[in-house]
């Protein structure tokens, strides 16, 4: 546990995290939406800080990225909770479905002897993934620095609901993004996601603007974000940010709270071929 960056405190004892786009007032004994920063004698804490759910060496395709060092191993590190509470999350388990206590069972891997770990096994690359990297914005801040001082390269794969001024701090110690982008309508993101997704697009630009690697999974769910408008309007809005950026559209399986067929084959390829029409780089997944 550490105490939280980005939070302001108040005389009656909230604690107002500024970390994402909710703002979350969070009373004494109580923590925000994402389950894992709390307020303790009007103090906010991160709970995950080095208290890594899962670390395992992963290929670096599975991320998804397939133009940033492809065919590498990269060691990936992720906590518990989440910033959105997706009805179809495909990490439910880790994101969604946890205990307070859960902490007190998860054994303590701290930022340095993560670099350790990396140093004696020879790995040159860290993501921080399988749930949101945002909320474990500490841990993931003080692994990455010690990364760039050790000459490894760093991947964040996140939602993008995050704030401008904790991404632009973050941002300087991270080489590479996947950004998860769940459909191009508000409504969506608010009812089925519980997000905002003018944070998202922001943080698209920004990446870009700051001259990282970006790639964008687009998670394409049969009769739920399959209209091919907003598809095509989400691809115009990638296109004019930069042709180049990679997007992936994967196929949905059924999860948590939402039972769906799984996309159809035929409809990904549908859409890589619109969006073909403005991107340079597209790729069907999980297929």
């Amino acid at each position: 546990m550490k105490e939280a960056s980005f939070y302001i405190s108040f005389k009656s004892g909230r604690a107002a995290c500024v970390l994402c786009p909710k703002e979350c007032s969070i009373p004494i004994g109580q923590t925000g939406t994402c389950g894992v920063r709390k307020n303790i004698d009007g103090k906010l804490y991160a709970l995950t800080y080095s208290k890594p759910v899962a670390i395992h060496l992963d290929p670096i395709e599975k991320k998804p990225l397939y133009h940033f060092y492809p065919g590498s191993q990269i060691l990936s590190i992720g906590t518990l909770g989440c910033n959105l509470s997706c009805k179809f999350c495909q990490n439910f388990d880790i994101s969604q479905e946890f205990d307070e206590d859960d902490f007190n069972y998860m054994k303590e891997v701290t930022p340095d002897e993560i670099i350790e770990t990396c140093k004696s096994k020879g790995y040159k690359f860290v993501a921080f993934t399988y749930n949101e990297p945002a909320i474990f914005f500490e841990y993931m801040f003080d692994v990455a620095v010690r990364c760039r001082d050790n000459d490894i390269k760093t991947v964040v794969v996140s939602n993008g609901q995050i704030q401008r001024g904790p991404l632009n701090r973050i941002i300087e110690y991270i080489d590479a993004f996947n950004i998860d982008l769940k459909s191009f309508n508000p409504a969506f993101y608010k009812e089925i996601c519980g997000g905002e997704i003018e944070a998202t697009k922001e943080t698209i630009k920004i990446i870009i603007e700051r001259g990282k690697h970006l790639e964008v999974t687009f998670l394409l769910i049969e009769g739920l974000n399959d209209n091919e408008k907003e598809f095509e309007e989400m691809c115009k809005f990638l296109s004019a940010i930069n042709k180049d950026i990679v997007l992936h559209i994967s196929r949905a399986f059924p999860r948590y709270e939402m039972d769906f067929n799984p996309t159809p084959s035929d409809l990904i390829f549908k859409f890589k071929k619109i969006a073909e029409n403005y991107l340079n780089h597209v790729y069907a997944g999980n297929i």
